[in-house]
């Protein structure tokens, strides 16, 4: 085996392996049910894998355009202009994209250059500080509070300097399960207002909102989606985490420097699948039916924890439900997870991973993204703690 002899400056130094992947080896490794990582366990529609196939047998297996399939673009546009009246360009404001992570990196690579500021809401989702470092902008940390990790604006505005290039959001909010308000969205018109700071909206879970709540996306407000990359996933809307095939929406002036860098780190993505959520997304009635299958599960998750000794937190939207775990043990929290995976059987994600610091709230995330069978089976037994 090849051995490497010289030394390495890292670009990325403090970064190992995700949580993911060694909380869901250590579940394969105890024959745990896995609710850490955040996938579906039950396949995708048939109708979806029918038309994959079909596709692939009609001889769409070669590169796709650089900005996406048409069809699947236009499907992209004729979308968000129903859900949330907004016009995006097909030509020019529309990109398919190889998954989320990509989307946003992609954005981040465009537009931040060294010394550039970008402020994050932490907990954060693990892509967007390597993203930001790797372009060698300044990771700026705005906290979102407990017990429903809302924002606190008044310490945004103050984060704010002249070298704030990028503002990432995201909601509904992996891994705690929030729903930003209009209020919410209000208070960041204000503060971007009369600024050249741009927004990376990631709204991956945008139809897992719950309890009437209205998913309020930056494209409802033109102030706000005149400076902004929206990115959703078709992989959390269709079960399909594995196709890695999402999409980005931008002004055109925006979306023409996403393009340069996206060009050069995927330049396309898988044709099949696009043509394929093409002729899907002409379905009607998909996007309730999944806001009421998650819903369903939070419930039933919810419910049958209630009589247990774990405290339940808010969850409004995506298919997380955080917990805190005080009355069952004083462990940090990766140690709680790692014995819960061995003793248990049951496999979760600390929410310290979500932090920079590892700041330890005694909050863990379990995903119940599972069928029924899979979810009977964990609840049985973590109601016995």
């Amino acid at each position: 085996m090849p051995s490497y002899a010289h030394s390495i400056t890292s670009r990325l130094p403090q970064v190992g392996t995700t949580i993911f992947s060694v909380m869901s080896a250590l579940a394969q490794q105890h024959q745990a049910v896995n609710l850490s990582q955040g996938f579906p366990d039950f396949d995708a529609p048939a109708e979806l894998l029918a038309l994959l196939d079909q596709h692939a047998k009609a001889g769409h297996n070669q590169y796709a355009p650089m900005t996406g399939v048409p069809a699947l673009r236009e499907a992209i546009a004729a979308k968000v202009n129903a859900l949330y009246g907004a016009q995006y360009d097909v030509e020019a404001e529309v990109t398919v994209t190889a998954g989320a992570t990509q989307a946003l990196f992609t954005a981040v690579a465009a537009m931040v250059h060294p010394g550039d500021e970008v402020i994050v809401f932490t907990p954060v989702y693990d892509s967007y500080g390597p993203s930001i470092e790797l372009q060698g902008g300044k990771v700026v940390y705005a906290h979102l509070t407990l017990p429903d990790y809302k924002p606190d604006w008044d310490e945004v505005a103050r984060l704010i300097t002249p070298r704030t290039r990028m503002i990432m959001l995201n909601t509904p909010h992996n891994p705690t399960g929030t729903v930003w308000t209009a209020e919410d969205m209000q208070r960041l018109i204000a503060l971007v207002r009369d600024t050249d700071i741009v927004l990376v909206s990631d709204e991956v879970y945008e139809h897992m909102v719950f309890d009437q709540t209205r998913h309020e996306s930056v494209m409802r407000y033109p102030e706000l989606a005149e400076r902004s990359f929206v990115v959703s996933s078709f992989g959390k809307t269709y079960h399909i985490t594995g196709w890695k095939v999402a999409y980005c929406l931008a002004p055109r002036e925006l979306m023409a420097e996403f393009r340069k860098a996206h060009q050069f780190i995927v330049f396309t993505v898988h044709a099949p699948s696009q043509y394929a959520l093409a002729d899907f997304m002409k379905r009607p009635g998909w996007y309730e039916q999944l806001k009421a299958l998650y819903q369903g599960k939070r419930d039933i998750f919810r419910q049958a924890l209630s009589g247990s000794r774990f405290e339940l937190l808010p969850c409004q939207g995506t298919y997380f439900q955080c917990v805190k775990y005080g009355a069952i043990s004083d462990e940090g929290d990766r140690a709680f997870v790692e014995r819960l995976t061995r003793e248990q059987g049951v496999a979760a994600i600390p929410v310290s991973a979500f932090y920079p610091q590892g700041d330890d709230h005694g909050v863990i995330r379990f995903c119940f993204a599972k069928s029924a069978a899979t979810l009977e089976k964990a609840l049985e037994r973590l109601i016995k703690l």
